[in-house]
């Protein structure tokens, strides 16, 4: 139930537009084929800019009020509807009926609102199905409270902690995990590392398993529901799965093969970009066009990685030990809409056509903050193990790091890359960044 309002979403757009362009054909004088005009093409565009519309607006999943609903809806018409409409100024044409281009907005609203609903009452459903007991030390277990209400993959409740201590069997009989599990109607329980070793524990946890609750390590509880290795796991797991590119010589290729495909086909758009961001610099953001910076790829080798400029040009270089932030100070105002809207990224297509970076993976790092995060994190050089990405897990799930802690939260991320890497990860990725392009968040 979880993806019902993702799948009608579409099935929505679909219906609406081909039935409003039927009717058209059916009753114009004089009448026409819908199917064998040109407007049947035109029409699959309008509905692929409704559908690209919705999800760059969130929907249906993160509307989670009937206002950001009814909002949510209204710019997602107002935005397919402007999109068409610009096509047939361009084109000089009306491509598509006004009935079919203003008819499709307005039954459309209601449908996307109650898509949002859908989604809402399915992950209302899901907290409840999955109610979660943890049980381990209190900071492990506040990290995780934190976690699950601010970016879990699968929606959850925390119901309680308990620590180890206070969870054993005593001689009584007495069983308090068990007993918590019961009043509180928990789904799932999740044992920390002290916890899996007491036997008093497990043997109450093994009770409960048999009714239907289930039982998940720390570890696999962060895998699951956040998409995450927890920090005191990085070290454990780190040679304890196998990693895609390594091990899956067929994945690789075929990634190989879609990267170069895909950064072949934005070369053009690169090429349409490029006088448009010559003129911005000449206005707001003077200096070079160009930011060149060596960056660590895969097996530890350096690279020369472009990007347009977004800083002034004292101050594009981190030579000082600055790390870069979202909302940079030495950010210039062109360079800010650079940015945000992801243009700056696009040089780094020719990184992916000479093989320095993929679409998806770790970003890659300055040698300088390589080397300190190799001596201060467990396993950081893992991460040379594959490509370097435009674009990664850590990204979509945390944005920038501009600290040694941030480094460390979004190395848990790349962990969990490493470990499930594949092709419907990496596609998974992209859709994500795709939303987030569209929103404009800068990530």
């Amino acid at each position: 139930m979880s993806r019902l309002g993702v799948l009608v979403l579409p099935a929505g757009v679909i219906a609406v537009v081909v039935g409003l362009s039927r009717f058209h054909a059916a009753t114009a004088n004089p009448s026409y084929d819908y199917l064998r005009s040109f407007r049947f093409g035109w029409s699959l565009l309008y509905m692929a800019i409704l559908m690209v519309a919705a999800y760059a607006v969130g929907l249906p999943d993160v509307p989670r009020r009937r206002r950001q609903m009814i909002g949510a809806s209204v710019t997602a018409v107002l935005l397919g509807a402007s999109g068409i409409s610009i096509a047939q100024l361009a084109v000089g044409s009306s491509l598509l009926p006004r009935l079919v281009v203003f008819g499709s907005a307005l039954l459309l609203v209601p449908w996307f609102m109650v898509c949002s609903w859908l989604s809402a009452l399915a992950r209302h459903a899901d907290e409840e199905r999955d109610r979660v007991v943890v049980v381990g030390e209190g900071e492990d277990a506040s990290a995780l409270a934190a976690e699950i209400s601010r970016s879990a993959e699968r929606p959850a409740s925390l119901e309680a902690v308990i620590c180890p201590d206070d969870a054993r069997s005593s001689a009584d009989g007495s069983a308090p995990l068990r007993d918590l599990m019961v009043s509180t109607g928990a789904t799932v329980v999740v044992l920390d590392r002290t916890a899996q070793f007491d036997q008093t524990i497990v043997e109450q946890v093994a009770v409960m398993h048999e009714s239907g609750v289930r039982v998940r390590t720390l570890s696999l509880f962060y895998d699951e529901w956040l998409g995450k290795l927890p920090i005191g796991e990085l070290e454990r797991v780190s040679l304890m799965f196998d990693i895609g590119e390594i091990h899956r010589l067929r994945y690789g290729r075929t990634k190989r093969v879609l990267d170069l495909s895909l950064a072949l086909m934005g070369l053009p758009i690169l090429l349409l970009v490029a006088p448009l961001v010559v003129v911005g610099n000449l206005v707001g953001n003077r200096g070079p066009l160009v930011f060149r910076q060596r960056r660590v790829g895969k097996g530890g080798r350096e690279f020369t990685m472009w990007k347009f400029r977004t800083m002034r040009p004292e101050g594009g270089r981190r030579d000082s030990g600055e790390w870069t932030g979202a909302d940079d100070s030495r950010v210039t105002p062109f360079g800010l809409v650079l940015r945000r809207s992801h243009l700056d990224e696009l040089p780094q297509l020719v990184n992916v056509v000479l093989g320095d970076l993929s679409l998806v993976g770790p970003r890659p790092e300055q040698p300088v903050y390589v080397d300190e995060l190799s001596a201060k994190l467990p396993f950081y050089e893992m991460r040379h193990l594959v490509q370097p990405g435009l674009t990664g897990w850590a990204q979509v799930k945390f944005g920038y790091a501009g600290s040694d802690a941030d480094a460390l939260e979004k190395l848990q991320y790349e962990f969990w890359y490493l470990r499930h890497q594949s092709l419907a990860v990496d596609a998974r990725i992209l859709t994500r960044t795709l939303r987030s392009v569209l929103a404009g968040d800068g990530r």
